[in-house]
């Protein structure tokens, strides 16, 4: 169940003008615990920031799960704060955190608790919007976060983690909470279909959380473009929709995918790179408060399904893409990138409409299509410029 790897010694040296990069600590039942704490330069204290905890995997640490699961990029654009937890040592002299195998009697639960309290003593973070993430161990300790400190986190996603079956038998949470699975079904360490007495399947975690969340029991599949020939490895999207608070659960499964985190340059093989990995689970976050989605429609996302009233091709596109809407009236068209920061916004009544993507960058493109009723219909579109 080791996870380890090495960084470059100028990854390890480099730094981010104009933000911060903190290494700090504090006392937690008699023992001093360590956390790096990376603060954007768009922080700003007179309004409140989301709070990211990211978790690092078995034998690993804080700092290379900062460069290894890479959201600072992301968050001097977004403006959220990340905290990068250091884990202790177990009684076989690795670095982990305590989520129900191996033995260990940390409280890293209660640890992950006091860290909030001490970090929102001294910034300004929005408690309405803190969320756990973590590679690996650090996926499992962000489930298990969402079983016992649901409380505090408004939504988690795993990265090649999943759930040790004692902690899901035992699992309280105290309202909906979105949960995003990252899994390659080649993982050779968490295995995709789990492990015997200490990992569960990765399809019972979903069943699990879809089921909790009182989703649609089918799932919405979608394959993704395969943007990157050369890795390997496909990306299969599973979408269980519509749950209380529109809390979904989502699950990128990663075809011919490793022990990895997608997209990241020193991921090595069998990393994936038709998806990003931290930007896709920023924007899962970013919809998300302690309530549920942010923007939540209730009472006809389950009666009408959108998926089949809009319709864009081509699909990848180069010059122009073509939307169709089979509904009159006036539409909202959101176009955001993958940072989630908003191409074009536009109104439109024609049922079929061109936009040109000339000068946009190459990558994947979330489109928001908001109907004169109110609902709304969400497409994928990549761009090869």
């Amino acid at each position: 169940m080791n996870f380890i790897f090495s960084l470059p010694l100028v990854l390890i040296a480099g730094s981010y003008a104009g933000q911060q990069t903190i290494y700090d600590t504090i006392e937690h039942n008699a023992i001093e615990r360590d956390f790096i704490l990376y603060v954007p330069n768009s922080y700003n204290p007179a309004t409140p920031a989301p709070l990211i905890f990211n978790f690092h995997g078995y034998t690993s640490n804080a700092l290379q799960q900062m460069w290894y699961g890479d959201f600072r990029a992301i968050a001097d654009t977004a403006g959220f704060i990340i905290a990068h937890p250091n884990g202790t040592i177990d009684g076989l002299g690795n670095t982990h955190f305590n989520v129900g195998w191996g033995g260990s009697s940390i409280d890293d639960v209660d640890f992950t608790n006091a860290l909030i309290d001490s970090l929102s003593s001294n910034y300004n973070i929005d408690q309405n919007r803190i969320y756990s993430t973590g590679m690996s161990n650090g996926g499992f300790m962000s489930f298990l976060l969402a079983c016992e400190l649901s409380n505090r986190i408004a939504a988690v996603a795993s990265v090649t983690g999943s759930i040790a079956p004692a902690q899901l038998a035992a699992c309280n949470p105290q309202h909906p909470t979105p949960v995003l699975q990252i899994h390659g079904d080649s993982d050779g360490t968490v295995p995709y279909n789990g492990g015997a007495g200490w990992s569960e399947p990765v399809n019972s975690v979903l069943s699990y959380w879809s089921g909790y969340n009182n989703c649609l029991a089918s799932p919405v599949v979608t394959n993704l473009p395969d943007i990157d020939l050369s890795d390997g490895s496909t990306v299969k999207h599973y979408l269980y929709k519509d749950g209380d608070n529109c809390a979904d659960v989502e699950h990128f499964k990663i075809i011919g995918g490793d022990h990895t985190w997608p997209g990241n340059f020193i991921g090595g093989a069998g990393t994936n790179y038709d998806i990003n990995g931290s930007m896709e689970i920023w924007k899962f976050f970013s919809k998300y408060d302690i309530n549920g989605k942010i923007e939540c429609i209730t009472d006809l996302t389950r009666t009408l399904d959108l998926s089949n009233l809009v319709h864009l091709f081509p699909n990848p596109a180069k010059e122009n893409f073509h939307l169709n809407i089979e509904s009159k009236g006036n539409h909202v068209i959101t176009i955001s990138n993958a940072l989630g920061m908003i191409v074009t916004e536009t109104t439109i009544t024609e049922t079929a409409y061109t936009f040109s993507v000339k000068n946009w960058d190459a990558g994947l493109y979330h489109i928001v299509v908001t109907l004169e009723n109110g609902t709304r219909a969400i497409k994928r579109l990549v761009v090869t410029n």
